[in-house]
């Protein structure tokens, strides 16, 4: 096979338990390695074509939203394929759990999980930093000041916490296959034939991450501070949520144009978050590079030129 040239994909994909998801042009894949050792490959078409997709910004949003939901949706469903509600290991009120709401559980567990994980994020990169930054007003009258060290926080926040739950057994575990996703990606962006050993030789740090995204996010959200009252923090807060969309819309449209060129420009912009990936991926072995391709295979468009749609 007469290898192609370099060109950047569209598709993008995401770790789960034991398993990955791919997100192509036309189709989406999960592949889960189960229990017994066999690979569980699930594929469903996407969604036709909509009206938000070529409007900047509010396609970012929308994006987001649809990325989070089917990222929970895809996360539950491959923790069940993985074995990870196995009835043996279950509590007495996982036990009830299941006898209340039978096959609706693992929906109402993905709900729940949503708004708890939205919870957090509001928590800890909003509320916690303005708060804290706010004990400093008696001493620091620069709003630029204090809007900078609200930053720091929120980065050093998000910095440590992933820290934290990379050291996590199972935790780590996804990481891994996260790392196998960006390889996987890689080496059909670099025009090698998809095998496990060409895989294995790739980087693992990519510049289209969700990762780097929220990098992104955190740093225009300081920008963004920077301009919103320090007068009251209940009001300080809620401005700042309400900015949200936007924020998200901006970092969306940076981000994917990084993940599109190769310049000065966008390896400065890529670097922080390349960094980043040094906690939220590690190096996969074979076995987990069999279920990306598992994953990433079937999404592949027949014709190479669908592949250019950003």
């Amino acid at each position: 096979m007469e290898k192609r040239k370099d060109f950047k994909t569209s598709i993008g994909g995401q770790a789960l338990i034991e398993g990955v998801m791919m997100k192509g042009v036309k189709h989406s894949c999960m592949a889960v390695r189960t229990p017994s050792g066999e690979i569980d490959v699930e594929t469903w078409d996407n969604p036709g074509p909509k009206w938000y997709k070529k409007i900047p910004i509010i396609r970012g949003v929308i994006n987001f939203v649809v990325m989070l939901i089917d990222g929970y949706r895809t996360l539950m469903k491959s923790a069940e394929k993985a074995g990870f509600d196995d009835v043996e290991s279950e509590s007495k009120f996982d036990q009830w759990l299941t006898r209340v709401f039978g096959e609706k559980l693992m929906g109402v567990i993905s709900v729940v999980a949503l708004i708890l994980g939205v919870a957090l994020a509001l928590l800890l990169f909003i509320i916690v930093p303005a708060f804290l930054t706010k004990l400093l007003q008696p001493y620091i009258s620069s709003r630029i000041a204090l809007s900078a060290i609200e930053g720091v926080v929120k980065i050093a926040i998000f910095v440590i916490y992933l820290a934290l739950v990379s050291r996590m057994e199972d935790i780590h575990r996804v990481f891994e296959y996260h790392g196998a996703e960006h390889k996987t990606i890689f080496c059909y962006e670099h025009g090698n034939d998809l095998t496990v050993e060409n895989v294995l030789k790739e980087k693992r740090f990519h510049p289209r991450c969700g990762t780097s995204f929220l990098l992104i996010v955190l740093i225009l959200s300081i920008l963004v501070s920077s301009v919103v009252t320090w007068d009251s923090l209940v009001l300080r807060v809620v401005l700042k949520i309400a900015c949200l969309p936007l924020v998200v819309g901006i970092a969306y449209e940076i981000i994917k144009f990084a993940g599109r060129h190769d310049n000065i420009l966008t390896r400065i912009i890529s670097a922080p978050g390349l960094w980043l990936q040094r906690l939220t991926t590690a190096e996969p072995d074979a076995s987990q590079v069999e279920v990306a391709l598992a994953s990433f295979l079937p999404v592949l468009p027949k014709d190479e030129s669908e592949d250019d749609r950003w």
